[in-house]
């Protein structure tokens, strides 16, 4: 019963944490004033597989989360929703 009821709060932080992804990513797109075409292009994505990232839908593995962060110049912790704090140290 615990190792279901820690499964289920693991499942949800990540739920979380990706949505927070989600938002902050949209975001920093529409600050810069890029359309997800746009971003697709950029990093070589095609539309849809960017889009993904926008609906929740699939998320970008490790590296395209640093190429992310590194492109918009903010943290790992800020992009995933970890912390407030844009700015990487």
């Amino acid at each position: 019963m615990l190792i279901i009821y820690l499964l289920k709060a693991y499942v949800k932080g990540r739920e979380e944490i990706m949505a927070e992804f989600c938002e902050r990513l949209k975001m920093l797109r529409k600050e810069r004033g890029l359309k997800q075409r746009e971003m697709a292009a950029q990093f070589g994505l095609a539309l849809n597989s960017y889009q993904c990232y926008e609906y929740a839908t699939r998320y970008p593995e490790f590296k395209g989360l640093i190429a992310l962060a590194d492109f918009f110049d903010v943290s790992l912790d800020y992009l995933v929703g970890r912390s407030d704090v844009r700015e990487r140290r």
